[in-house]
């Protein structure tokens, strides 16, 4: 089975320091996301205002596992990260991956 991306695309909040977002980005994926099971790799890309993060996992199963926990427990991490969303802006999608170099 192949890997598994998920992609967020979103802009932050007006008025919101970037310096402040990428820390809380930085710790939310130093200290939860990489230590769930299957975690890959983290990219967080930009273009003008607008940001795209995307995690990679083995396997979609690993991913759902992720994102039921993410659903249900909360964290502190996750919540200093969400608050500098603008969450009318929020798009996700999951990708599988077909090839790789």
């Amino acid at each position: 089975m192949s890997n598994v991306v998920f992609s967020n695309r979103y802009k932050l909040k007006d008025g919101v320091s970037v310096p402040d977002f990428l820390l809380a980005i930085e710790q939310l994926i130093k200290e939860h996301v990489s230590k769930q099971k299957g975690y890959v790799s983290f990219q967080l890309l930009k273009e003008d205002d607008t940001w795209v993060d995307s995690v990679t996992f083995e396997t979609m199963d690993n991913l759902n596992a992720f994102l039921e926990s993410s659903q249900s427990n909360s964290n502190e991490l996750s919540e200093k990260f969400y608050s500098f969303l603008n969450f009318a802006t929020c798009k996700s999608t999951v990708y599988s991956v077909e090839m790789s170099c």
